[in-house]
């Protein structure tokens, strides 16, 4: 694959959907990168991580989940449940060796989840603004009784999003979540190093969940970034140097 390449490798899963991906070969461990809810792997993050990989000569891997960008699947199908899966699916199916999870928003609760059912798979976690448990704060108790009785009547509803296309929310989605929820856990054990960074302006997810995640992790290498001006999407140039350095010292480990 060039880096210019837009036509993606296919995956195919056990139901039938198949997952698109770009693959870059290199040294390891190599970046798994996990996009966030609605996003897809041609966003900023994803791609400046993919370059940036590619003039270090890192392995890196990018993906899109069932029912988003070029994968197949319908996104009203999708759970948290389901593209926890697919994450490591992907991890299981398209890398060797010991890899380190970068994820961005929902990302980074699937990053998570993934790293506990495969912990013998993972060098590292990086996490941004981390949105651990958004269907029920950034989803369910942001809906007003009438449109939560809708949603319970229709299964699948459509709410405005700052961030462009309309969401999609459906009522399984947000049942589903309930089961992997963590920040109800007294721990989670994850032994390696993690580094969670956070805007302080993030109106989605609040930078205090970034912290409560650090303190609930059994690993003594956690390191949280709070960044005063940033936002949700931690996507403007100076956000941009942060997440390549911080993965740089990750890899380096230091």
């Amino acid at each position: 694959m060039s880096w210019f390449d837009p036509r993606p490798e296919r995956l195919t899963l056990a139901d039938g959907t198949t997952l698109a991906y770009h693959r870059r070969p290199g040294a390891r461990p190599g970046v798994l990168f996990l996009g966030g809810f609605t996003s897809d792997m041609t966003g900023v993050k994803a791609t400046t991580l993919d370059h940036w990989c590619r003039g270090r000569g890192q392995a890196f891997m990018r993906f899109d989940y069932s029912g988003h960008g070029a994968s197949g699947g319908q996104f009203a199908d999708g759970t948290i449940g389901r593209w926890a899966e697919e994450a490591i699916a992907v991890l299981d199916r398209l890398t060797e060796g010991p890899q380190i999870l970068v994820g961005s928003s929902m990302g980074a609760w699937l990053m998570l989840l993934a790293a506990l059912a495969r912990p013998e798979r993972i060098a590292g976690l990086l996490g941004l603004a981390c949105a651990v448990d958004f269907t029920r704060y950034l989803l369910w108790d942001r809906l007003d009784e009438r449109l939560r009785e809708r949603l319970r009547r229709e299964r699948v509803i459509s709410l405005p999003s700052p961030y462009g296309e309309p969401y999609l929310i459906a009522l399984n989605l947000i049942e589903e979540a309930e089961r992997h929820r963590l920040l109800d856990r007294p721990e989670l054990p994850i032994h390696g190093p993690v580094r969670l960074i956070h805007g302080m302006g993030d109106a989605d997810a609040p930078w205090r969940i970034s912290l409560e995640i650090a303190g609930k992790l059994a690993s003594p290498d956690v390191r949280v970034t709070l960044v005063k001006d940033g936002e949700h999407t931690l996507s403007r140039d100076q956000d941009l140097r942060l997440l390549t350095r911080t993965l740089g010292e990750l890899l380096d480990g230091r």
